[in-house]
């Protein structure tokens, strides 16, 4: 079976550690920073950092039409926490003019966990994954609403601020609220990489 080739899209955020876990993974990671980088991936990876500013480099960089048309086209994508953003319909919370490549029918809110003094660790059971996930929120993003197409995989329970999805699919995107490259966990990743694999 022939590697899959997965794309880091390299504007911010965590690239190496992603590149390490895909490679873990048994794919075959590479950076994207251009459109003829974009055309040679199966499938992609948007790392967390600051929605806005992978907003604008992406345009800046010729990159965002041609990823919205990858996504309209079925490519896999896996979103973490700016990522997430990136990857829903509507956001709130967003600066003026911020837009996303969108795909996914949900409205998130960006820094809904707060600032970067109130993130925190803990373990999400995930639909789909045997045994818990370590999940690490910095200043992510949560799902306030979702469409019937969406399936949550996993929730949060923040009391008195409700029970929100924080990880996501629709198809072949997924989205999750947290840096899953910060851990040891491969089983997202994985996951990007079994849809290309099976074609979903």
């Amino acid at each position: 079976m022939s590697a899959v080739r997965v794309g880091v899209l390299a504007l911010q955020g965590d690239v190496r550690e992603h590149v390490r876990m895909l490679a873990e993974c048994g794919a075959e990671p590479t950076t994207v920073r251009r459109p003829r980088e974009l055309d040679a991936v199966d499938a992609l990876v948007v790392p967390g950092g600051e929605s806005s500013t992978i907003d604008k480099l992406s345009r800046a960089f010729d990159l965002r039409d041609p990823i919205r048309a990858r996504i309209a086209d079925g490519m896999p994508v896996l979103g973490t926490c700016a990522g997430m953003i990136m990857l829903a319909d509507r956001i709130e919370g967003g600066i003026e003019g911020q837009e996303t490549f969108g795909g996914i029918a949900m409205t998130v809110r960006r820094n809904a966990f707060g600032r970067q003094v109130d993130s925190f660790e803990t373990d999400l059971s995930v639909k789909g994954l045997d045994g818990p996930l370590h999940a690490v929120f910095i200043r992510g993003p949560w799902v306030e609403r979702c469409e019937p197409q969406v399936e949550v995989l996993a929730t949060v329970d923040r009391g008195a601020a409700g029970v929100h999805p924080v990880v996501v699919r629709q198809g072949p995107l997924i989205a999750a609220s947290f840096h899953p490259e910060l851990g040891k966990d491969h089983r997202l990743h994985r996951m990007l990489v079994q849809s290309v694999r099976s074609g979903a």
